[in-house]
């Protein structure tokens, strides 16, 4: 029997009945949008993933059989201290301090002959390779030994401008052993026969030496990513013979 009775207009097979929202496109185009808003978050974070491994990789492959011991690290011309704060009265931080007492028992028990320091003296009322120069004579070190470059903004600058600017050879490099492998391996990627020696007395700075060692990880990545594109320092400059001259003597 047929009922009179007007019936609910159904919706079509295979269609979803519209919603408070009218159509259902919109809600399809939301979902397709959130599946590829994952997708692009979850291939960016493995990239990174791969990169930040793929760069400690390198680093360490690079730093292996090339860190010592102060009392074991081979003769070099030269010992390279990379820069670290400065603060306001000019005095040199612990990290860099520490950094420095390896240079001059270096340079006292006749391992090095020469102490290029390279640090950052991108303004005039911040000056940290002066500051290390004068550590390094107040404390002995004759001030014709020591050298200072006033363009080693980064570690990666500091080593290419030890060969391209000075003529550095070869070196030890000095820093904080949580450094010491990308410090190695950037002078090494430079073409110089450099072997490294790092402090390990700044831990007792704590937290510092802690947020110093994270962040070290993603420095890997910037070294790796300096490496392929091959960029220059960000002063380059003509050579200077003021290493020369401290080995002359």
């Amino acid at each position: 029997m047929t009922s009179d009775q007007e019936q609910p207009e159904s919706a079509p097979v295979g269609e979803p009945a519209s919603g408070p929202f009218g159509s259902p496109a919109p809600v399809r185009r939301r979902r397709r949008w959130w599946r590829v808003t994952r997708r692009v978050v979850l291939l960016s974070l493995l990239a990174g993933l791969l990169a930040l491994a793929g760069s400690i990789g390198w680093v360490r492959w690079q730093a292996d059989g090339h860190v010592y011991a102060i009392e074991n690290v081979p003769e070099a011309p030269v010992a390279l201290v990379l820069g670290a704060q400065v603060h306001d009265n000019g005095s040199p931080s612990g990290f860099l301090e520490a950094r420095l007492d390896i240079a001059r028992r270096l340079y006292e028990t006749g391992k090095v002959r020469a102490v290029l320091v390279s640090g950052d003296h991108g303004q005039w009322s911040y000056d940290e390779p002066d500051a290390m120069r004068r550590w390094l004579i107040d404390r002995g070190v004759p001030d014709r030994k020591v050298v200072a470059d006033h363009a080693g903004f980064d570690t990666y600058d500091s080593c290419q401008r030890a060969v391209r600017v000075f003529g550095v050879r070869q070196l030890i490099v000095i820093t904080q052993s949580y450094h010491i492998d990308r410090a190695v391996a950037l002078c090494r990627d430079a073409g110089i026969d450099a072997t490294g020696v790092g402090d390990d007395t700044a831990r007792r700075f704590g937290s510092f030496w802690t947020k110093a060692v994270v962040r070290e990880q993603g420095a890997c990545v910037k070294a790796m990513l300096d490496v392929v594109t091959g960029r220059d320092p960000v002063f380059l400059g003509r050579h200077e013979t003021s290493v020369e001259d401290a080995l002359r003597d």
